[in-house]
C-alpha cells in the first residue's frame, strides 16, 4: 500500500482514502463517489478493526462480506482496496495508543469505553500508511467526525477530512451494516430513531431554540416505543460534543439506541437560525 500510495503520489496525482470496516452498502459507496470526484485515485480500506469494540461487543458476529465488497467497489472505479491482517495493522506488543482526550469519553464514547481509542488509534494508522491527501467519513458517525478532526488538526496530520451527508433507507433509516442485524419487526421499531430526530427538526424548524423542549420531545418518541431501549439523546456542539442550552446558533442532535441486541446510532445537524448568522457560523 506504501509503494502504491507513492507511485501515485510521484505522477502528481491526488490520492483519496475511504475507510471503512466493510459489510459495505449505499452509504459506503457515497463516500468512494465523493472521493471519485475530488481525486484522481481513491484507495478504500476494508479492515473491523478488534480496538473498537468493547468485551461484550459484536466484534465476532460483525457482517463480514469481503468478495462482495470488492466487487461492489471495482465497479465504483476504486484503484486499491488495502485489506490488512490484524498482525500487520497491531504487530505483537503493541503498547502505542492515540487518544484524544475529553472528546473521547462523549457520545458514543461515554457508552462504549475505550471504543475512540481504538478508532483514532486505526485511523492515524491508516493515514500514515496510505498518505492520503483527503479522507472520505460519514456523517451518521457524527462523533467520530469530531474527534477525528481533532486529531488531524492536534498531530498536524497532513490530510483534509472530507464529510458526507448520511444516506438512508426510503422510509428514513439510517444506512448501516448492523441493520443486517434487524429482524422484520425490529427494523419497523428501528425507526423511531429517525422519527425522534424529524420531530427536533420539526420544532426548530417552527422556531423553538431551547434544547429544554426539544430534548424532551425527542426522548418522548422513545418512551412511545418502549421496547427500543434508548442509550443517549443528546443536543450537543458538534465540533466539541459539549451539550449546548438552545440551538439558536446550530446544534448536532445525536441518538443511540437498542433495538433487541443491536445497537444503532443516527443524527441531524441543526444549522444557525437565520437571524443571527454570525460570520464562520
Amino acid at each position: 500500500m506504501r509503494g502504491a500510495s507513492r507511485a501515485v503520489r510521484r505522477e502528481g496525482k491526488r490520492l483519496a482514502l475511504v475507510p471503512t470496516m466493510g459489510a459495505l452498502h449505499e452509504g459506503h459507496l457515497s463516500l468512494v463517489r465523493a472521493a471519485r470526484a475530488a481525486c484522481d485515485v481513491v484507495a478504500a480500506s476494508i479492515f473491523v478493526n478488534p480496538t473498537q469494540f468493547g468485551p461484550n461487543e459484536d466484534l465476532a458476529k460483525y457482517p463480514r462480506s469481503f468478495e462482495r465488497d470488492c466487487e461492489m467497489l471495482e465497479r465504483e472505479g476504486v484503484e486499491f482496496v488495502f485489506a490488512p491482517s490484524v498482525e500487520e495493522m497491531y504487530p505483537a506488543g503493541a503498547v502505542t495508543w492515540v487518544t484524544v482526550e475529553e472528546l473521547s469519553g462523549k457520545l458514543d464514547g461515554g457508552s462504549r469505553p475505550g471504543h475512540f481509542r481504538g478508532v483514532t488509534t486505526v485511523v492515524a494508522k491508516l493515514f500514515h500508511i496510505v498518505e492520503p491527501d483527503k479522507a472520505f467519513f460519514g456523517q451518521k458517525d457524527a462523533a467520530q467526525v469530531a474527534i477525528i478532526r481533532r486529531m488531524v488538526r492536534d498531530l498536524n496530520l497532513a490530510v483534509e477530512i472530507v464529510v458526507c451527508p448520511i444516506v438512508r433507507e426510503a422510509d428514513g433509516l439510517a444506512m448501516s451494516s448492523r441493520n443486517a442485524y434487524l429482524g422484520p419487526e425490529e427494523r419497523k421499531r428501528a425507526l423511531v430513531l429517525h422519527r425522534a430526530l424529524v420531530r427536533v427538526q420539526r420544532m426548530v424548524e417552527a422556531g423553538e431554540r431551547d434544547v429544554g423542549p426539544l430534548s424532551a420531545a425527542g426522548i418522548y418518541e422513545f418512551a412511545r416505543e418502549s421496547s427500543v431501549r434508548l442509550d443517549y439523546f443528546e443536543i450537543v456542539n458538534p465540533d466539541t460534543l459539549d451539550p449546548v442550552e438552545d440551538v439558536s446558533r446550530g446544534a448536532l442532535v445525536a441518538v443511540a439506541a437498542y433495538v433487541g441486541a443491536t445497537r444503532l446510532i443516527d443524527n441531524i445537524l441543526l444549522g444557525p437560525a437565520k437571524s443571527d448568522n454570525h460570520e464562520g457560523h
